[in-house]
């Protein structure tokens, strides 16, 4: 498979002469490994979660690391071995360089965020790897997504996904939880698709299932956890409560959700009642990677109140700086379908300097940035980057 450059690159290549310990997360499959191997050519690899590895790194961690002999080297899977990170941080103090000499991917990030909280503050540089990005390919689509190897064989795409999501429930799911009835689990994930691009509601999920709302809420923390789902909470503002306080539910991979939805032509995609939302998510993951493909944390919100005003997605830009977006699944825009960016800007957001925006397909007849009307630009979601200032 041709490697895809990621704009991660630059990002990882800046970071590597100045701290010793690199850490990248994202959700299994995402090309972390390809990634790293491409920015540091003569690392050594070793993976962690082959059963005979772990078992000697858990009965002698100090053995296995004293045993690697060419740096940097790539610890692959490392939440698996959380031993290793206190004797991590002891070699990293000791060699006293600073130019990167351990390299972390792991795909659970709580076990990871818990390993370098308590071991290695102030000496790892932490990324996130999430699927690949409209800018980086256009192979990238609503219908199969991002990550590489479904995009890199379109005609199986379904059988890829298929198989994903059984290594999923078999290595994620077990090693993070409890979970005992896959079976359950996996109606579950289905029907949190079915919820996609909705204000969450728990109960709507719980009853179901026949699970409770605890339950639930666990399952949800997961596939958080393990990168599968972006919850978008509502603007912080204090706008007194008259506000929806639940996150919007979307997924990382709308490739996933339209799979999990039984979408599997661009025809049944453009006819189904999910593709609005299927788009929305889209947009809300395609700024999610811009975020963090230039090293910055992610930070998007949505609003929506009790009388019907909402915008899709607000993201600070600095300095009091907002950028309000409105995803529409079209090719044609028109004025109309930015009265709620102008509305809200009028009734709350006068504190801020604002940029809007409508997201829309894109099209020949609407190319790169546009006014769409006064203070309100039309954009195609190629453009996201563009628009948060981090193109």
């Amino acid at each position: 498979m041709r490697y895809i450059h990621r704009k991660l690159e630059e990002q990882l290549k800046k970071a590597s002469p100045a701290f010793p310990v690199i850490m990248l997360t994202g959700p299994r499959r995402s090309g972390k490994t390809t990634l790293l191997e491409k920015c540091f050519p003569n690392a050594s690899y070793y993976l962690l979660e082959d059963p005979d590895v772990i078992d000697r790194v858990k009965n002698d961690p100090r053995s296995f690391l004293e045993d690697i002999s060419v740096f940097p080297v790539i610890l692959d899977e490392i939440q698996n071995t959380p031993e290793l990170f206190n004797y991590i941080r002891t070699k990293a103090d000791y060699s006293g360089k600073r130019r990167c000499q351990w390299i972390l991917t792991g795909s659970q990030e709580p076990a990871l965020m818990k390993g370098v909280g308590e071991s290695m503050a102030g000496r790892v540089a932490i990324f996130h790897l999430l699927p690949l990005s409209k800018p980086e390919t256009e192979k990238v689509s609503i219908l199969k997504g991002g990550f590489p190897e479904a995009i890199a064989q379109p005609a199986h795409t379904d059988t890829w996904f298929r198989s994903y999501i059984q290594t999923y429930l078999e290595r994620d799911i077990r090693s993070v939880s409890s979970i005992r009835d896959l079976t359950t689990f996996r109606k579950f994930l289905a029907l949190v698709a079915s919820h996609i691009g909705q204000v969450l509601n728990r109960t709507d999920i719980s009853t179901p299932l026949g699970v409770s709302v605890p339950t639930v809420s666990e399952w949800l923390g997961i596939l958080e956890a393990t990168h599968q789902i972006i919850l978008v909470p509502p603007f912080f503002e204090n706008f007194g409560k008259r506000l929806i306080k639940s996150p919007k539910l979307y997924f990382t991979d709308t490739g996933l959700a339209s799979y999990l939805l039984g979408i599997e032509s661009e025809h049944s995609l453009i006819g189904s009642p999910f593709y609005g939302a299927l788009f929305e998510s889209f947009v809300a993951s395609e700024i999610s990677k811009a975020q963090l493909n230039a090293g910055k944390r992610r930070d998007i919100y949505y609003f929506r109140d009790r009388q019907g005003l909402e915008v899709d997605f607000l993201i600070p830009l600095g300095n009091r700086r907002l950028a309000l977006i409105e995803a529409k699944a079209s090719r044609t825009i028109r004025s109309v379908d930015a009265a709620p960016i102008v509305r809200l800007e009028k009734a709350a957001l006068k504190k801020y300097a604002i940029q809007s925006f409508v997201v829309h397909i894109p099209s020949r007849a609407l190319q790169g940035i546009s006014a769409l009307q006064k203070g309100v630009k039309a954009a195609s979601y190629d453009d996201i980057p563009h628009m948060l200032g981090i193109g």
